[in-house]
């Protein structure tokens, strides 16, 4: 094991080392994943980012513009491809 990981255990009893501050249990994170909507295609700091900006369903996103939605702490470059595909296929854009 990696001498610079701490071993921290959430407040769900799962233990877990991290080497950074940050708090997200990882098992948590899979318990919590979603399997039933468009939030599922993205990389836990993305839908993070979207839910903590309240949006959660595709018609909430297509509020928001592409710039808009890059700001959001946690939702890099990569993931807009993925969210205009998801948008396109349900018939919705980015706002313009």
């Amino acid at each position: 094991m990696n001498a610079s990981k701490r071993l921290k255990t959430c407040k769900n009893g799962h233990s877990f080392y991290k080497s950074s501050d940050c708090l997200t249990c990882p098992e948590c994170e899979k318990e919590r994943k979603p399997t039933n909507n468009f939030l599922d295609k993205l990389v836990a700091p993305a839908r993070r980012a979207l839910e903590s900006n309240g949006i959660t369903t595709l018609e909430q996103l297509s509020t928001y513009s592409e710039k808009e939605v890059l700001r959001f702490h946690g939702l890099g470059k990569t993931t807009i491809p993925i969210l205009s595909q998801l948008l396109e296929e349900n018939n919705l854009t980015f706002k313009q």
